[in-house]
Parts: C-alpha cells; structure tokens; sequence
C-alpha cells in the first residue's frame, strides 16, 4: 500500500484548516447595526445577503442567501417581492421556516428586505420571498385603531395549509407564523382544530407558556423568559391573542427597530388592518425541520408592548405600549377542592369567544383533575360596562356531550358577546363550572290531558310521565284551573323545552336586528330567553303578531297594520305565532329532546 504524498496530506490539512476557520468566522460575524437601507432598485441579481432569524433560544444567527431578481408588482400594484434563492446549507434543507418571518436581510452591509413569502414546496432548490424594507416602513405612518380595538379578521385568499396536490406549479403564499397554544391538553387542541383553522389559525398544541408556569423557579432567571427593555432586528418576538393559563400566540421575527417602535413579520398575520394585539416575549426551543413545511417551536413570555397595525407588508407596533385584552375566568370543581384558570383575550369579535371556550374547554376535558363524567352545567357570566351582568346557564350530559356541542357553545357565546348597534367588549368573562350529582338526561314517556274540552272555572289536570337516566319511572302533574277570558278559543297544550318554546312563540335566538334599536334593547332581549335545561308545559293560541320592536300586538286591524307596515315595514312586521297564555317550567336540571302536542277547546 502506497503512503499518502506529502504534498496530499498538506492540501488536506490546509483544506480542514480553512473550513473550521471560515465556520468560526461566520460564528463571529457581528450583525449590522443601525444598517443603511438599500433602495430596491439598487438590489442586482447574483448578490449575496444574510439574513438574521433565531435558530435556538434567543440569539439572531445569519444565513446565506444569493439574490435571484425582483419580481415587480408581485403583490400588488407598487408592491414587489425580493427573490432569494437560500443558499446556506442549514436552510436549504428545510426551507423557509415557519415562524422566520420578518427576518432581516442585509446585502452588503445595508437592509433590503424581509423574509415573508414561501416559494412553493417539495421544490429542488430552496427559494423564499423578501419584501422591500420600504413597504415595512409605510406602517409606522398609519393611524391606530379607534379606541385600541381590533376589528373582525379579514380571510386571508388561499390555503396557507394547502396539500402539495392542491398547490399550482408556481404559488406563493405568506409564511404563517409559528402559531401555537400553551395550557392545553392536546386532545383539547385537536377538538378546538377546525374552530381555529376556519379563522386561518393553523395552530399546533406543541408549543409553552411560560407566563402560566407555576413550575418555574422565581430564583433561576433560566427557568422564564426575561422581558427584554429593548428589540434587536432578527429577534424573536410574538404576538399573544391570549395570555395567562391559556396562551395563543404567534411567533415570528423582528425585522427593523426605530427607537421602541417595532415592524415584523413582513406580512399580514390576521389582515386585521388597525388593531391592539399584545406585543409578547419568545423563546426558540428548535426547529422541527420538513419538507413540507417546517416551523419554529416556541415559548411565549409575557407582554412587552403592543402592535397597532396588521397590513400586507407586516406588522407595526411599540415597547411599553400595554394593549386592552378581556379577562377570562373559569372556575371549576376538582377532586379536592375548587381550581380556577385566568387569562385575558385580545379584544376582537371572533377570536374572544373561541379562545374564552377554549378555557372552559381545558378544564372540562384537559386536567387530571376533570372529573365530569356523569354530567355538569355552565354558568357563563359577561360583565358589560354599564349594566348588570349578563348570565346564561347550560346544562351537559358529560364531556362527550360537550364536545359535541362545541360549536353551539362557541356560536351562542359569539351571540351573547357581540351585537349589531355597538361595539362594546365586556369588562369581564366568568364561567363557572358545577358537576351534577347524576347523569342529567330525561325521557318522556306520556303527556296526558285529563279532558279535550273544558269551560271556564273547570280543572284540568296535565300530567307528565318521566324517566331519569338508569331510573325509575316518574311522573308529575299541574292542575290548570281555566280562566274566564279563554272561553270560546282554540287552544294546545305543548310540552317541549325552552329553547323549542322560544321558536314556537317567535321569540327566535337570532334577533332580528331590524326589531331592536340599540345594545340595551339586545341585552334585554337576551334575558328573555327560556332555560334550557327542564321542561316548559304551556298553553297557546295561534294568533297574528304585529311586532314593533320586541312589542307584540295580537290580532291588530288590517287597516292599522297596513298603515304601520308602510311607514317602517323593517320595524313592524306580521307574522304568524303561537301566543302563550299560561306557562309552567317542570323538572330543571334535566336534559330533555321533546316536543308533544294536545288539543284544548274551551266552550262559552
């Protein structure tokens, strides 16, 4: 076997030499600071740039990129994109990642641009889109939001979760940030999933939270995130739709700082235009790398500001500024004692509700300590500036039952919350939780009329045949003495529950907002609601209703709804209802699913 020439082993050794050399340089590279900027039309194809994100705790780290061209007009008109193919070996591997948006890109010493856009997937080589730092800057110039508050999302075009099948040969779409929830059990995350996804929150359950971490050690700055007093570009940094117990908060980049004003992202997180999102500290654990789509796992830290604009070309807002969320409350039983979960909410009309009942959600089917499996009711309390509280009662025949309506919940606590005259936030969210000594399901059996016909002055004996879940058969019967002013009519005797009742009498959990003038007509309509939990045995007769407002006049002339339907026909309107004329609520902390119907004549 012949030696290794001496002339090979010194171009090995220099050859080692030079790579450990050039990776401890590129270890030492000092990012830029307070960088030039570099003017879009200046950026050549074939240059090469860094860009600065957080691979791993908190530390910006550059990677390699080499200019490809601009493509003008990309995202609008004046709106261009920065395309950069991504040369660093870490990253084409894996791509742009989820949660790297916002990184700054630096070419020759000067800032060009952003990380923001993926360039499809499963692609040969790595591409990524970068938009021009000028269009970041156009957001600090923007107005806030009146009073601070953040209108409903706008549904961001396209599927940022598309399968590769689905994907056309060349689309782009914005990087998501690194969405994740902390203070949830992962089977409450995939129940919660399609609530999420259908506001474009494609949020992962493997995320912390460390603002909710009792576990941590106050005397061991390791054990939670230090707030930073300042922001660097290429830090990591989040915007937190809630935080507490249970935290939602999107992770991405910082891309310039102006003193303690703050653009990242580089692209629309919800396109919620003028906003008030809570600015939030963040770690990196690591990078989960795909091929599909790889992303940054995160913790989320506490507030640290607050970011008053949500447009195209990123997100803006300042250090120390605190923004106004809603506070949550949800008290349950465990097995010892009674346990609670605070957090607060971003103010806004459709994210509240869901991450409210995602609270209520955790601690019904998320902790060792949920124990509901006969049954349970929620009491749901909303505290209005300026009225008394708002209270409405549910009753669950277990977590299943719950699970399975999840939706109504969400869709009633969205009803409850907001109305079409004002925008008003509550002050305050109460639930409170209790479990029922048994499973809380009924059945009827009979509905029994003691007679058809009756005159005024006679009894009748109405009688329900009942039975509880695994029990004996029950029964219970009201004696209905006939008043004077029934005679001659036409009447039902209907068993059903509250909310049937509601339908059936017209008094509909929709309120038609042409009938209401303003917030204080809806609460008190809201109130009028029946209980939902037992069930209501009445007496009706079928009449005409001229409504006005939430005023009903029975049987008006025609001459007179005439007259009034031409001058507001929005505001009054006919309809054909049943009127109730006597009304008993019978066994309440029942489930029931019934609707029986008997007639009733009463004689001259």
């Amino acid at each position: 076997m012949n030696p290794t020439p001496p002339s090979r082993k010194v171009l090995r050794s220099t050859c080692l030499v030079a790579l450990l050399c050039g990776f401890v340089l590129s270890s030492l590279r000092a990012q830029p600071a307070n960088a030039p900027l570099l003017p879009l039309n200046d950026l050549q194809p074939g240059m090469k740039g860094e860009v600065w994100t957080v691979f791993k705790g908190n530390t910006p780290e550059p990677f390699g990129v080499q200019v490809t061209g601009i493509l003008r007009n990309a995202l609008g008109p004046g709106k261009s994109m920065i395309l950069c193919e991504l040369t660093d070996p870490r990253v084409q591997l894996m791509g742009a990642v989820a949660g790297m948006s916002g990184s700054p890109l630096y070419v020759d010493g000067r800032l060009a641009g952003v990380l923001s856009y993926q360039i499809q997937r499963f692609e040969t080589v790595r591409y990524a889109g970068f938009t021009p730092i000028s269009d970041m800057l156009e957001l600090s110039t923007l107005p806030a939001g009146k009073d601070g508050l953040a209108p409903t999302p706008i549904p961001v075009k396209g599927d940022r979760n598309a399968t590769a099948a689905s994907l056309p040969p060349m689309q782009f779409s914005p990087m998501s940030p690194a969405f994740s929830l902390g203070g949830l059990a992962p089977q409450v995350a995939m129940t919660l999933e399609p609530q999420f996804s259908a506001l474009g929150l494609n949020v992962t359950a493997l995320g912390g939270n460390l603002s909710g971490d009792t576990d941590a050690d106050p005397a061991n700055p390791k054990s939670r995130i230090a707030n930073p007093k300042s922001l660097h570009p290429g830090d990591v940094v989040a915007v937190a739709l809630a935080v507490g117990d249970i935290s939602l908060s999107g992770t991405g980049t910082v891309s310039h700082v102006d003193g303690n004003r703050i653009l990242a992202f580089g692209h629309p997180m919800l396109a919620l235009g003028a906003a008030d999102l809570p600015m939030a500290s963040a770690e990196i654990v690591t990078i989960l790398p795909s091929q599909y789509n790889s992303v940054k796992i995160s913790n989320t830290g506490g507030i640290i500001g607050s970011f008053s604009q949500d447009r195209l070309s990123g997100i803006y807002g300042e250090l120390g500024r605190q923004p106004k969320m809603v506070p949550v409350e949800v008290d349950f039983p465990t097995r010892a004692n009674r346990k609670a979960l605070h957090f607060s909410v971003v103010r806004n009309e459709q994210v509240l509700p869901l991450i409210a009942a995602t609270g209520l959600t955790q601690a019904v089917m998320g902790s060792n300590e949920s124990g509901f499996a006969r049954g349970f009711k929620v009491t749901t309390t909303v505290e209005f500036p300026g009225t008394a509280p708002v209270e409405l009662s549910q009753l669950y025949p277990g977590p299943q039952g719950f699970q399975q309506g999840l939706g109504d919940f969400v869709g009633n606590l969205s009803l409850w919350l907001f109305n079409p005259y004002e925008r008003v936030f509550p002050d305050r969210i109460r639930f409170s939780v209790e479990d029922t000594p048994e499973t809380p399901q009924g059945t009827v059996e009979q509905m029994q009329v003691s007679r058809a016909e009756a005159s005024p002055g006679e009894r009748v004996t109405l009688t329900v045949g009942w039975r509880g879940f695994q029990s004996e058969a029950a029964s219970e019967s009201v004696n209905l003495d006939v008043p004077r002013e029934w005679a001659g009519k036409e009447l039902q005797v209907i068993l059903t529950t509250g909310p049937a009742l509601d339908e059936l009498t017209g008094r509909s959990h929709a309120v038609p907002v042409a009938q209401l003038r303003s917030f204080e007509e809806y609460i008190s309509a809201l109130r009028e609601f029946r209980e939902s939990d037992g069930l209501y045995l009445a007496v009706v007769e079928k009449a005409r209703l001229m409504t006005d407002q939430r005023a009903a006049t029975q049987d008006m002339p025609g001459s007179l709804a005439r007259i009034a339907s031409n001058a507001d026909e929005a505001r009054f309107q006919q309809r054909e209802a049943l009127v109730p004329l006597w009304e008993k609520r019978l066994l309440p902390g029942r489930l029931f699913n019934i609707l029986v119907r008997r007639p009733l004549t009463i004689t001259d």
